[in-house]
């Protein structure tokens, strides 16, 4: 009798055609400390769940307690990879909330290095996702580029992954001897690299066979969820931040806003490919202009904004940045509210993947560009 029940036990599992299977949150492919749940049919995707926080640091919290200038650089940790762009969002919405005339070359300045910063992150995005895929040059590509990125930030800010780039009221230090020289080395040869990143991976039938078709969002289920960024323009919607309501100095500038057509993972990649030429642009406008001037306002010893809740947004690599803040009129913020683009974009996962195969989820997984640190802050 008790032989019976084993097989019958067994019988009932083999039977079963849906297997759940977690990748991660130390598979390598997650791109940080990402557990995904997987039920599968065989190897088809038929649904899934993401288990988030294992990099939570209660860093909206401890900003209550802390004075306006020491917050920013937990801000430079949430996108490691982008924490020029984090540190800008927040010292311009408190520069906003009082009122503060932030000097032009200041701003330029923050252009050229913003860009710089969103071109490096995508060189490395690109570099993780073709190696996931199976693209192993790229890396060393790619990579080799976003050196020469790290080099100027190493320079400017004396880091070349976290840096505290911003003061409120403008910036730290001036540039620095030699900074239009090396950003400008940089701009003109970078054309020919994005050249020879497309001639390895555009027309390449492995490359398209694993991205075209792959993680499809139509423009109107990428606006429901909430979708910004690359991600969002992939599927067609020109929405960009610093077109839409321009900040720091995008509005002295000219540049395209490049758009997919089907929402696939092939269109995402070839946005972000786009996305860097007009970075490129934006810096070589921005240098040719350069003003001449201070690089700080005059800001009281004590910041204290105004009473009052407070929005700005910026858009930073993988999308819409954004700063809630409610200021009591005290040293210290009431409440500190992050709009993480990651974990909203974070959610589309679940859709993209249904119906897709394993091998699948990882492609969809890389052209997301997720930062577990700003998902969980």
């Amino acid at each position: 009798m008790h032989q019976i029940e084993v097989a019958t036990t067994q019988e009932t599992l083999l039977d079963n055609p849906e297997m759940v299977l977690n990748m991660g949150p130390q598979h390598p492919s997650t791109h940080g400390v990402l557990r995904v749940v997987l039920r599968l049919d065989g190897e088809t995707v038929i649904d899934l769940d993401c288990d988030i926080g294992f990099l939570h640091r209660g860093m909206e919290k401890i900003a209550e307690n802390r004075l306006y200038p020491m917050i920013a650089p937990y801000w430079d940790r949430l996108d490691y990879i982008a924490a020029v762009s984090n540190g800008l969002v927040w010292v311009e919405t408190v520069e906003q909330a009082m009122g503060l005339e932030v000097p032009p070359r200041a701003h330029y300045i923050r252009v050229i290095l913003t860009e710089l910063n969103r071109i490096s992150s995508h060189l490395l995005w690109l570099a993780t996702h073709g190696l996931d895929i199976g693209a192993f040059t790229v890396l060393l590509w790619a990579l080799r580029e976003r050196e020469e990125i790290l080099k100027i930030f190493e320079r400017q800010f004396g880091a070349r992954l976290t840096c505290h780039a911003w003061r409120i009221g403008g910036m730290p230090n001036d540039a620095y001897d030699g900074f239009t020289e090396d950003v400008r080395r940089f701009t003109d040869n970078f054309p020919k690299r994005i050249d020879e990143y497309e001639t390895l991976l555009s027309e390449n039938r492995i490359w398209l066979g694993r991205t075209v078709g792959v993680g499809v969002i139509s423009a109107a289920d990428a606006i429901a969820i909430g979708l910004s960024g690359p991600s969002l323009r992939g599927s067609g919607v020109a929405w960009d931040i610093r077109r839409s309501r321009p900040y720091a100095a995008y509005g002295d500038f000219d540049f395209d806003i490049p758009v997919g057509e089907n929402g696939d993972t092939y269109d995402r990649y070839l946005v972000r490919l786009e996305e860097m030429r007009q970075s490129r642009r934006i810096i070589q406008q921005a240098v040719d202009r350069l003003p001449d001037g201070p690089v700080n306002a005059k800001i009281p010893k004590v910041i204290k904004p105004p009473a009052g809740d407070y929005y700005h947004s910026i858009e930073g690599p993988k999308g819409e940045i954004g700063c809630y803040l409610v200021s009591d009129g005290t040293s210290r913020p009431h409440r500190v509210r992050v709009r993480p683009p990651c974990l909203i974009n974070l959610q589309a996962l679940r859709q993209m993947c249904v119906g897709h195969l394993v091998a699948d989820v990882v492609a969809i997984i890389g052209t997301l560009d997720i930062v577990l640190g700003e998902i969980d802050r």
